[in-house]
């Protein structure tokens, strides 16, 4: 071989060895640094990324990756991180940067470290509260900047959100609602519900309520009210949802709540269903109602009975049985032509009722014709209900003439003198060709039930009217039966003339002679024959009892006709024959 080629092979030879051996010398070293460094140094590269770094790094974290755990759904977890200050000059902190995931969310509820510059060595500590939002891993990666070499620390946190038992698909917000569905269920009675919803911050921050309302048809009848405006940390407020019911059937509806929180929505389903009873009739007394008064009768009609002839006087008892006091209004009756009336000053409108106590109500019917009574009486008042309704029923077999009752003319100290069927109506003295005279001054007597007798000034004057020859006579004013008169009542004029008169009642005829006594009922009266009635006069008071000519037109004719020739043949002409018997 020649020589020269043999010294290129042992120069080649000469470099692969020290080749190999260099390699084997760097491998060497960069194992003994690798082994004096730790596990860390043959771990991922990217997890070692802002990890301890070197010294004069600045500011690090202590543990770049901090295990949260297991957090309940709904629950809110509260996760330390810690850093340090490993440069050679103070770190000031910046702003920190959270980026959750979808699972969670979160804030900074402390922040130890812009407290105050880190001096080297120094540590400081961040504290995230952590909401769990919905079921699965979390994570949550957390920047911080400063005026460190770096300029930028970070670190990882991290676990898992347990389901709750209704499945995984659930989702807390910030402000829990209790309860989180409102549920009526079914209503039969007319009436308005009210529940409660109660709004909790149940996050480490104050979230402001921006808006609250109820989102459902207008026909569901659901309302709101309520006054949470902001809620601090761990604070609640009340929203009350009323729902009256205006249809028939389901009602179902949203609360929903807006606010600044994380999750910035909150909702409650509300729902009910308005299953309506059978509706009955009335009955004749409403059930008590707290705070009213109730209106109730001793009868629950007013029955005259059978084959009524005359006039006829019932009184029923009203009682405020409410645990308050009521006002009647008004006392009316249905019909205006059957002969129905008041009488006497028990009910009247304006009057109050305490509880329990009671006032009498006195219906008096005249029968105007035969046959079937058929009515009601309405009280008006404002208590329950704010109507008393008594039907009232009878049958007449003969028409009571409304002009042949008893009139109370003088010496009725305050009597009360009856009004018409609504007990508004002033008595009225009507002429014979109709034209109405009121009588004088009458005043009212402060009950608002009716009016008071004339005064003796007023009723002399009336008397002096009644005494001319072209005054109006009185002819349909409405009856009065004060106790010296009542005896009065039933009696009918069936004969008239200037001088003499025949009068029947119950227990037979009596004829009367004018300016002669007569003892009826036991009283003894003075008589005067007036124009269209006979005045019974006794102790001061008068009493006029009215002539019907229309039960007896001939008679009045034939007494004008032979008034010409002979005033007492006439007059005697003119009366029939009398039943035996008298009063």
């Amino acid at each position: 071989m020649p020589e020269n080629l043999m010294i290129i092979m042992r120069s080649h030879v000469l470099k692969i060895i020290l080749s190999g051996t260099f390699l084997a010398f760097c491998m060497l070293f960069a194992w003994g640094a690798a082994a004096q460094m730790g596990p860390a140094a043959l771990s991922d590269p990217g997890s070692r990324q802002g990890a301890t770094g070197a010294v004069g790094d600045g500011l690090i974290a202590i543990e770049p990756s901090v295990d949260g755990g297991a957090i309940p759904i709904g629950a809110t977890a509260q996760v330390v991180v810690r850093f340090r200050n490993d440069g050679a000059q103070p770190v000031e902190t910046g702003t920190i940067r959270l980026y959750p995931s979808s699972t969670v969310s979160a804030t900074v509820s402390l922040d130890q470290c812009k407290e105050m510059p880190l001096t080297t060595g120094a540590e400081c500590a961040i504290a995230l509260s952590v909401k769990a939002l919905q079921s699965g891993p979390w994570r949550v990666e957390m920047l911080m900047s400063h005026n460190g070499r770096t300029r930028l620390v970070t670190a990882t946190l991290s676990g898992t959100v347990e389901a709750a038992a209704e499945g995984t698909d659930t989702l807390r917000s910030d402000v829990e609602a209790i309860p989180d569905a409102v549920d009526f269920g079914s209503l039969n009675a007319s009436q308005t519900l009210v529940q409660p919803v109660i709004l909790r911050n149940i996050t480490s921050i104050g979230i402001d309520v921006t808006d609250i309302y109820i989102d459902a048809s207008a026909q569901t009848g659901y309302s709101m009210q309520t006054e949470c405006k902001r809620l601090e940390p761990g604070q609640a407020c009340i929203a009350t949802i009323s729902w009256s019911p205006k249809l028939k059937g389901p009602a179902t509806g949203v609360l929903v709540v807006k606010h600044s929180g994380p999750t910035a929505l909150s909702s409650v389903i509300i729902k009910g269903e308005y299953v309506p009873d059978t509706v009955d009739r009335a009955e004749a007394f409403p059930e008590a109602v707290p705070g009213k008064g109730l209106l109730v009768s001793s009868q629950t009609e007013v029955d005259f009975g059978e084959d009524v002839q005359t006039a006829s006087t019932i009184t029923v008892s009203l009682v405020n049985a409410g645990d308050a006091k009521m006002t009647i209004d008004d006392i009316l009756i249905s019909g205006s032509d059957n002969g129905l009336s008041f009488r006497g000053k028990g009910c009247v409108p304006g009057l109050v009722l305490e509880p329990i106590e009671a006032c009498p109500l006195t219906i008096y019917w005249a029968p105007t014709r035969a046959g079937v009574l058929l009515d009601d009486i309405q009280v008006v008042h404002d208590g329950a209900r704010g109507i008393l309704v008594l039907p009232v029923r009878g049958t007449a077999t003969n028409a009571v003439s409304q002009d042949q009752g008893a009139i109370m003319l003088s010496g009725g100290g305050g009597t009360l003198i009856p009004q018409t069927p609504t007990m508004s109506s002033l008595p009225r003295l009507l002429d014979e060709g109709g034209e109405e005279y009121e009588i004088v001054d009458v005043e009212d007597d402060g009950s608002g039930g009716g009016v008071v007798a004339p005064t003796q000034e007023q009723i002399r004057r009336q008397q002096q009217l009644a005494a001319s020859d072209n005054a109006p006579r009185a002819r349909n004013f409405v009856p009065n039966v004060p106790n010296p008169s009542a005896v009065l009542d039933g009696l009918k004029i069936t004969s008239f003339s200037p001088t003499r008169a025949i009068i029947n009642g119950p227990s037979g005829s009596r004829i009367v002679f004018n300016n002669e006594p007569i003892v009826l009922g036991g009283i003894p009266w003075d008589v005067r024959i007036q124009r269209n009635g006979i005045e019974f006069t006794y102790a001061g008071q008068t009493v006029l009892l009215l002539f019907d000519r229309s039960l007896s037109s001939v008679n009045r004719v034939q007494s004008q006709s032979g008034s010409g020739t002979s005033g007492s043949s006439s007059s005697a002409s003119s009366i029939p024959s009398v039943t035996s018997g008298g009063l």
